[in-house]
């Protein structure tokens, strides 16, 4: 028997587990129906699509995040977990470090990836208009430590990220 008789007969239709992909299988997280009961940090909304709870998520986590105009976050880190950030509509500045002495922004379109540990805040650069993201981490536990007493330095200094496609401005 070659390779494609066997993927056939091990997900035929009439196969006695074949139920099982119905309510365990492809799940649909309408926008309008996410949860805000998950970890917060003040001067954002997190809400969850994606989380052990809501869907029997096993290792990661995903929601979104709104920052209002010209608001900022508290200073906070994500334990042991990697979070990935997508800009949909705004313009983010990621400050990170001991005192928030990096920054860098990131706008519709772009990802921002959060190592472990990271102490950072999301500032929305917009005056005019909500930072809107969606997250994602590497975990179903939405872990979030926050920090309240950070002294972070006046002038963070400003970091790019610099690759063989991405060279720096100027």
């Amino acid at each position: 028997m070659d390779h494609s008789d066997h993927h056939a007969r091990d997900h035929s239709p009439d196969d006695s587990g074949a139920a099982r992909w119905k309510h365990d299988g492809v799940r649909v997280i309408k926008g309008d129906a996410l949860d805000a009961n998950t970890a917060q940090t003040p001067g954002m909304f997190r809400q969850a699509a994606i989380n052990h709870a809501r869907v029997g998520a096993q290792k990661i986590w995903a929601g979104t995040v709104t920052i209002e105009p010209n608001a900022k976050t508290g200073v906070h880190h994500h334990g042991a977990l990697e979070s990935v950030i997508f800009v949909v509509r705004g313009r983010a500045r990621m400050r990170w470090g001991e005192r928030l002495e990096y920054v860098a922004e990131a706008e519709a379109g772009d990802f921002i990836f959060v190592p472990p540990y990271v102490p950072h805040q999301e500032i929305n650069a917009d005056p005019d208009q909500p930072l809107d993201c969606v997250l994602v981490r590497s975990d179903n536990e939405a872990v979030v430590v926050n920090i309240p007493h950070v002294e972070p330095v006046e002038m963070p200094e400003e970091v790019y990220w610099v690759d063989p496609v991405h060279k720096a401005p100027g």
